[in-house]
């Protein structure tokens, strides 16, 4: 998560910003090369547009850490939908969140050494990631192939679809970076020192991995499409999901984007920030608001910000507001400290490592409240 200095903003209309954002947007899409769509099974994501390759060949990806293979855990009687409510009904699945299984995702993904696309340890990762989701059933994986400046680099895809397949649209994203950067470290050089990013943000491609097993398992209660969404680039400035982006054909199949980063370090308060983009996103902010009082998860304070200015909000939300799809990021602050969050001297360096994961009780909180959201919206609710 690239940040500097936040001042939360009123609610207002976001037409200064936009215009800001925009010529952002247009230059993080512009430098990055073409790329392709490689896909599991045949048919290949509806949503996005085929592009020629012009990266040199597929990642070479070296044999994953060793981790124990996570297999769904067994369905829900769904039966308690109608029983206890909607409400008892999401409550029921967000509770099956194993922090066991996150830190054993998170411990994997920092024994890489680096998530940096230029580092070996990223074609690791990217492995891990794929093994994991491909052990679950009904779970479609995709890659996303492109470069940016001669690197190659990597979104990963995970669909899950209703047992009765996908509506043209209604669809729901849910995404979390998993590449790392160490460039407050002095002297760090990026193709060889450690970035084992274990808060920004091993904790939201954690959360997205434990996602996928939950709501594979819980699909037959699902009305629309669910895309776990593993970018890519985001260190780099945004550069996997302003790609994914720009490949959506319109009108957009996709109706929110709901986005996790650096979750689980703060040892004064379970706080979050709430960052939402433009106007259209307002809904999916007052959302996320009630979901976290509706399902009591506890995140406090929860603190509204207004996506105002383009240069400090570079969060993989961003693309998505501005192309006018909702989206909101939960990250644990974005900006500089205050009186719930004193600063944290681990991030971008080589020292985010696992045990600065000092907050897990906020880490499960913030995954609690990103996996709500997501189930509200794709039960239809």
């Amino acid at each position: 998560m690239p940040y500097g200095r936040v001042v939360p903003q009123p609610r207002g209309g976001p037409r200064r910003a936009t215009a800001g954002l925009a010529v952002l947007l247009s230059v993080a899409i512009s430098a990055c090369g073409g790329g392709t769509i490689v896909s599991s099974s045949p048919t290949p994501l509806p949503s996005l547009t085929t592009r020629p390759t012009l990266a040199p060949g597929p990642l070479s990806l070296s044999a994953p850490t060793a981790a124990p293979t996570l297999a769904p855990p067994p369905s829900p009687d769904l039966s308690a939908c109608d029983r206890f409510g909607e409400e008892g009904c999401v409550k029921r699945f967000i509770e099956q969140i194993s922090a066991d299984r996150m830190w054993d995702h998170l411990s994997a993904l920092t024994a890489v050494g680096s998530r940096d696309p230029r580092h070996p340890g990223h074609a690791k990762a990217v492995a891990y990631i794929k093994e994991q989701l491909g052990a679950i059933p009904n779970v479609k994986v995709d890659s996303q192939r492109f470069t940016y400046q001669n690197i190659p680099m990597e979104n990963i895809l995970a669909t899950i679809d209703p047992p009765g397949g996908a509506p043209p649209s209604g669809w729901i994203i849910v995404g979390a970076h998993y590449d790392s950067i160490a460039k407050a470290t002095a002297g760090w050089r990026p193709t060889v020192d450690p970035a084992p990013g274990a808060d920004d943000n091993a904790t939201g491609s954690a959360a997205l991995l434990e996602y996928a097993r939950i709501v594979a398992a819980e699909r037959a209660s699902l009305q629309q499409r669910v895309v776990l969404a593993f970018w890519d680039g985001e260190e780099l400035f945004f550069k996997g999901s302003a790609y994914f982006v720009q490949g959506l054909q319109k009108p957009y199949a996709y109706s929110a984007f709901v986005n996790i980063d650096m979750v689980g370090w703060n040892p004064l308060a379970d706080r979050l920030d709430l960052i939402w983009y433009a106007n259209v996103s307002a809904g999916l902010r007052d959302r996320t608001k009630a979901a976290n009082t509706k399902y009591q998860i506890g995140v406090s304070p929860l603190v509204e910000v207004f996506a105002q200015d383009p240069d400090q909000y570079i969060l993989d939300s961003a693309p998505f507001g501005l192309a006018g799809i909702p989206a909101i990021t939960l990250a644990e602050r974005y900006g500089e400290a205050d009186a719930t969050y004193p600063g944290n001297t681990h991030f971008h360096t080589a020292g985010d490592t696992p045990d600065k994961i000092t907050n897990k009780r906020l880490w499960l909180k913030a995954a609690k409240l990103t996996l709500a959201v997501v189930l509200e919206l794709a039960r239809g609710e």
